[in-house]
């Protein structure tokens, strides 16, 4: 046994990130994840540089954004325009207990692989729709993209500093966050299909998934009525909770409780400001944030990164260093959680690839990797002559006829 999914098989009709990042979980797992490509072009992320580099240092045709989200899958080409490409997905299907995609609503009618084109035949698949809005709704037809979603969700207008534009986060958060929901749900779904016998239809929206995702900043909107303001890196609920100011750079510390922020003022040697009136409770510091921060600030500034660090750990008050990439993948904490994983893949010769693992940790069924991210079609023939039995001469002839 590869995983908890083993011995599931997954039709991934997904491409770019929130449905690829669904499957690749799934993958994870140890579920059987075919990857549905267009034959020639495939998932829009195989134009998108930079390339992976091979052993001779030179540029693959493999991309860094398609390998982040398709690992543990295998690639099949099929042209869904085509009569044939239609039948062989039909066929596919049968063998499948998962299906994911994340077209625009409608776009699969034309296709005759809408959920409720197959609903009747396939009665125990677990259909699951990732779109920008979800498939109902005024905005249900729009198509979605990250940086639109993190605008309308909300999360924009409380990200950056106060004094600037709005920001999206620097990684496309709303793709990811649905692509985690959706894996979540699809689990679920399983659970309910073991239990009644029954598979089910699964909508998730990326505008929905965002919303929810706003959490506390949501809940003190709708308990207070008072629209978040950006705050920069300031936590709208807790103080001291920010970056701050050293002599060469700058860390974070953040304060949980009064206790940590005591020991904090005992080790800058400001006692006093513990029990002054202004800030002797996280509540107070909240309202006097400002006149804090132009208190703190200048006696950060004058200390090293690592001396703050250091010895702000040993006090157990949470602080951090701001790091870069690099200095994540170096890190022995990343290191130790194998949050950095190493692969054998065919274009890069002797060279690894190098990927971020997976988060998940579990004791009795832990995440396998067990296909790199593919190259396009690499395993058309294999899963063809696999799932269905069709031998070379089938093979040619749908390959000729434009099918795969």
């Amino acid at each position: 046994m590869t995983g908890p999914l083993s011995g599931l098989r997954v039709f991934d009709l997904t491409r770019i990130l929130a449905g690829p990042s669904c499957t690749q979980i799934l993958g994870d797992l140890g579920a059987d994840v075919v990857k549905i490509e267009i034959p020639g072009t495939g998932d829009d992320t195989r134009s998108w540089p930079p390339y992976l580099m091979d052993d001779q240092g030179g540029d693959t045709s493999e991309t860094a954004y398609f390998a982040c989200a398709n690992r543990n899958k295998r690639s099949l080409t099929l042209n869904l325009r085509s009569d044939e490409g239609q039948a062989l997905a039909r066929r596919l299907l049968e063998t499948c207990d998962i299906f994911v995609e994340n077209f625009k609503t409608g776009s699969l009618n034309k296709y005759g692989l809408d959920y409720v084109q197959l609903k009747d035949d396939f009665p125990k698949l677990i259909y699951c729709s990732i779109s920008g809005f979800g498939r109902t709704g005024p905005y249900a037809s729009r198509p979605g993209y990250d940086v639109m979603i993190q605008a309308m969700g909300g999360l924009m207008s409380v990200t950056g500093h106060p004094d600037a534009e709005p920001q999206k986060a620097g990684v496309p958060v709303s793709d990811l966050f649905a692509g985690m929901y959706a894996a979540v749900s699809i689990t679920a779904a399983l659970r309910h299909r073991e239990v009644s016998g029954e598979g089910q239809f699964i909508d998730i929206g990326l505008l929905d998934t965002t919303v929810a995702m706003m959490t506390n900043q949501a809940m003190n909107y709708l308990a207070t009525g008072t629209v978040p303001p950006r705050l920069g890196n300031e936590h709208p609920n807790i103080a001291p909770y920010q970056v701050f100011p050293t002599s060469d750079g700058g860390i974070v510390i953040a304060c949980g409780n009064d206790k940590q922020f005591r020991r904090l003022c005992e080790f800058l040697q400001r006692p006093d400001l513990a029990s002054d009136e202004k800030f002797k409770s996280n509540g107070l510091r909240l309202q006097n944030r400002q006149e804090l921060n132009e208190i703190l600030y200048p006696i950060t500034s004058k200390q090293s990164s690592d001396y703050l660090l250091d010895n702000l750990e040993k006090l157990s008050i949470s602080c951090g260093p701001i790091n870069t990439l690099d200095k994540v993948f170096s890190d022995p904490q990343v290191r130790d959680r194998g949050m950095l994983v190493e692969m054998d893949h065919l274009a890069l010769g002797e060279e690894k690839l190098r990927l971020v693992g997976s988060p998940i940790s579990m004791s009795g069924t832990p995440v396998a990797y067990r296909y790199p991210p593919p190259m396009l079609g690499q395993h058309t023939e294999e899963l063809l002559t696999e799932i269905l039995g069709m031998d070379r001469e089938q093979i040619a002839s749908l390959r000729e006829s434009g099918a795969i």
